[in-house]
C-alpha cells in the first residue's frame, strides 16, 4: 500500500491529482474539499509565521537556542537579532506576499466554469510549485527598496489597503455568521416533522445559548463595571444586551412568524452569544482606566485573574487567537460553498437545496454521492467536479485575499502597531475597541435585516 500512496502524493504535489491522506481508513474526501483544505493550510502556515514575527519571546528563543543564528543575521546585514525579520513591517511584507499570491490566482481563475481546463488543473493541483511560489511572494516583500523613503511610503499605503480589505472581510464574516444561524435553525427544524427528538435538541441548544449570553452579561457587569467609574462600559453593555433582547422578541413576534414560520429563538441565541463575545473582547481591548481608591490610583474594570488589580490577558489572548483563526478559516472555506455564496448574493441563480436534518450540517454536501471515486492506496477521493465547478474559484481566492489583509491588520493591532507584540494581541487600543463594538452593531443590523426584509417583499 505504501508505494501506491507515495505515487499518489507525488502526483498531488507535482501533478493534477487531489491530495489525500495515506491512511485508507479515513473517510472519503471530495476533490473540491481537498483543494480548499490545502489552500487553508497554506494560509494557516503564513499566519503562524506572522504571529512568530510579532513575538519577542520567539525572537529571544531563536537567538538563545538556535546555533549560528547571530552569525546568520550578521551575514544578512541585519545585526545580531535579524530586526528586519520581526515587527509590524515584516508582517506587512509577508502578508503582502500572501495577498499577491491569492490575488494572482483570483485573476487566473476569473470566469472559470470548466473544471477540466488548464486553469482549473492549476487551481486543483501542483501543490509543490504553488508552495514555492507562495514562499517566493512572501520573501519578495523584503526586497522592496528603502531608497527615497519608498519602503515607508509602501507600508503606509499598504496599511490603508489592509484596513479597507480587512473591513470587507469582517463584513463577510458577520454575514456568514447570520447565514449560519439561519441554516442551523432551518436544518434542525426540518427534522422535527420526522423525529420529535430534533425539537428537544433545538430547545436544549437554544436554552444553552441564552444561558451563556445572560451569564456573559452578568460576568461583564461584575468585572468590567465599577460603581464610580467605567461609565462607557455600563452604557455599551446595556445597549448591546438590550439590542439582543429586542431582536430575540422580534424573531418570535407574530408578524415575523407569519412570513418566516421557521424563525425561532435559536438564531437570536447564536447572534447574542457572538455579540457578547465581541463585547467582552472589546472591553478586554480597551485601554486601562484608573480610579482613585483610598488615595491610590487603582486600575478598575479588568478581570483580576491571579494578578491582583492587573488584567491577566494571556488566557484571553489565546482564546481570542483561536477564535480568530477559526472564524477566518470558516469564513474562507464556507463562503464559497453553493449555499453560502447564494446567501452572500454571489450565486444568485443557485437552486434551493433539500434540507436533511443532521448534527454536522456546516459543511453540507454540495454534490451527490455518485461521483467518480478513485483510490491511490490511501484515502478515497471523490472527483465531484467532472461536469463543472461546484464553487467559484475566483471568489474563493478573493476571500482568501481579503482574509490575508484581515490577519495582517489583526496581528499588528490595526493602527496601533508601534512596539506591538503578539503576546499583547488584546492589549488596550481604542481603535480595536471601537472596531469590535461596531462589529456587534453590524452583526445585529444584518440579522435584523434578514428578519424584516421579507416584509418589503410581501
Amino acid at each position: 500500500m505504501c508505494d501506491p500512496c507515495c505515487v499518489s502524493q507525488l502526483a498531488c504535489c507535482c501533478g493534477t491529482a487531489a491530495c489525500s491522506c495515506c491512511c485508507n481508513c479515513c473517510p472519503k474526501i471530495k476533490q473540491s474539499t481537498s483543494t480548499r483544505v490545502m489552500y487553508a493550510l497554506y494560509f494557516l502556515l503564513v499566519t503562524m509565521v506572522c504571529a512568530i514575527m510579532m513575538s519577542p519571546t520567539v525572537e529571544q528563543e531563536l537567538h538563545d537556542k538556535v546555533p549560528f543564528y547571530s552569525a546568520m543575521c550578521k551575514k544578512l546585514g541585519d545585526g545580531e537579532t535579524c530586526k528586519m525579520l520581526v515587527g509590524y513591517s515584516a508582517v506587512y511584507k509577508v502578508c503582502f506576499g500572501m495577498a499577491c499570491f491569492f490575488f494572482l490566482f483570483f485573476l487566473l481563475t476569473l470566469r472559470l466554469n470548466n473544471s477540466q481546463s488548464c486553469r482549473a488543473t492549476i487551481h486543483n493541483g501542483f501543490w509543490l510549485p504553488k508552495f514555492v511560489l507562495l514562499v517566493a511572494c512572501c520573501v519578495g516583500g523584503f526586497f522592496i527598496p528603502e531608497e527615497g523613503g519608498f519602503e515607508m511610503m509602501f507600508l503606509k499605503v499598504w496599511r490603508y489597503i489592509g484596513a479597507v480589505g480587512g473591513f470587507i472581510f469582517l463584513l463577510i464574516q458577520l454575514m456568514l455568521l447570520v447565514e449560519f444561524a439561519h441554516r442551523w435553525n432551518t436544518n434542525w427544524s426540518s427534522g422535527v416533522k420526522y423525529n420529535r427528538l430534533w425539537y428537544a435538541a433545538l430547545a436544549l441548544v437554544t436554552l444553552l445559548l441564552f444561558s451563556v449570553a445572560v451569564g456573559a452579561v452578568a460576568f461583564m457587569g461584575l468585572f468590567y463595571t465599577h460603581p464610580e467609574a467605567c461609565l462607557l462600559n455600563k452604557v455599551l453593555l446595556g445597549i448591546n444586551g438590550s439590542l439582543c433582547f429586542i431582536v430575540s422578541l422580534l424573531a418570535i413576534s407574530p408578524c415575523i412568524q407569519k412570513l418566516q414560520p421557521t424563525s425561532g429563538l435559536l438564531q437570536p441565541g447564536v447572534i447574542s452569544v457572538y455579540v457578547m463575545y465581541l463585547t467582552f473582547s472589546a472591553f478586554s481591548s480597551k485601554p486601562k482606566e484608573t480610579y482613585e481608591v483610598a488615595g491610590l490610583n487603582t486600575t478598575v474594570c479588568v478581570f483580576p485573574f491571579n494578578s491582583g488589580n492587573e488584567s491577566d490577558k494571556k488566557i484571553v489572548t489565546v482564546v481570542g487567537a483561536v477564535i480568530l483563526f477559526c472564524c477566518v478559516l470558516y469564513s474562507c472555506l464556507t463562503s464559497t460553498t453553493r449555499r453560502s455564496s447564494a446567501a452572500l448574493r454571489v450565486c444568485r441563480n443557485s437552486e434551493p437545496e433539500t434540507e436533511r436534518a443532521r448534527c454536522c450540517f456546516c459543511f453540507g454536501d454540495d454534490t451527490d454521492d455518485n461521483d467518480e471515486e478513485k483510490s491511490g492506496g490511501g484515502q478515497n477521493v471523490v472527483y465531484d467536479e467532472q461536469e463543472g465547478t461546484i464553487y467559484s474559484y475566483s471568489y474563493f481566492h478573493f476571500v482568501f485575499f481579503l482574509g490575508s489583509l484581515y490577519v495582517m491588520m489583526t496581528v499588528t493591532n490595526w493602527f496601533h502597531y508601534d512596539n506591538h507584540e503578539i503576546e499583547k494581541l488584546l492589549e488596550g487600543s481604542w481603535s480595536v475597541f471601537w472596531i469590535k463594538m461596531a462589529s456587534c452593531w453590524v452583526c445585529l443590523i444584518l440579522y435584523l435585516c434578514t428578519l424584516v426584509a421579507p416584509m418589503g417583499w410581501s
